[in-house]
């Protein structure tokens, strides 16, 4: 890689990182994803229930397989060979799991976490139940603002996802956001974290490389 494009992904990094910082969360920034990985593992307890995001960026850093070698509890609603009710029952574990792995659709240079969901069991851990949130995130998804983040949401992160997860709607045609209604829309819900939440402890780790989307 260009040394001058990855001073400026790690800069990014870790001006993303002081920011989120400065507004309670705690932060730290790795150049290199297997950095990044040991981090995490020390901060996730032995035998400890992990619940999962459905985050591509926590799939491809291979944390779900490092996971299992601590003996953790893994709750996958994304795990193949389940049946609805046994995804439903997954997604209401997480918001009481020990740890809550997920990533974020953007981080802003403000230190704010804006995400979209479909049904909303990944915001909802991330503000509230799990003993401890993590928040993994590369630089592909640090901007500037909140405006910026809506529209990296709707460009690149909504229509990727509709494409991993095989659904029909119509930005896995067009490549970018439709404003669709149909029934399985998966933007229908927009948060926007601005410091930590009081009684939430969320550690955000910002990756000095391209991950997820």
């Amino acid at each position: 890689m260009d040394v001058n494009m990855q001073w400026l992904r790690e800069t990014r990094a870790k001006n993303a990182a002081a920011a989120l910082e400065k507004n309670g969360f705690a932060a730290v920034w790795f150049a290199k994803g297997e950095d990044a990985v040991t981090h995490i593992l020390g901060l996730v307890p032995d035998k400890a229930s992990v619940g999962l995001g459905g985050s591509a960026t926590v799939r491809s850093l291979g944390l779900i397989e490092a996971l299992a070698g601590k003996d953790c509890t893994l709750l996958d609603h994304s795990a193949p060979g389940l049946s609805p009710e046994q995804r439903q029952e997954i997604r209401r574990r997480q918001l009481i799991s020990d740890v809550f792995l997920c990533s974020s659709n953007a981080v802003t240079l403000n230190g704010e976490l804006v995400n979209v969901d479909g049904t909303g069991n990944r915001a909802a851990a991330m503000m509230f139940g799990p003993g401890k949130v993590i928040v993994v995130a590369g630089v592909n998804k640090v901007v500037n603002t909140v405006e910026e983040a809506r529209a990296r949401i709707r460009t690149f992160a909504a229509p990727a996802n509709n494409k991993r997860l095989n659904s029909d709607n119509p930005c896995t045609h067009t490549g970018h956001c439709m404003d669709c209604r149909n029934k399985t829309r998966y933007c229908n819900i927009t948060t926007i974290i601005h410091r930590r939440p009081l009684l939430t402890d969320i550690h955000t780790v910002i990756i000095g490389e391209e991950l997820g989307f």
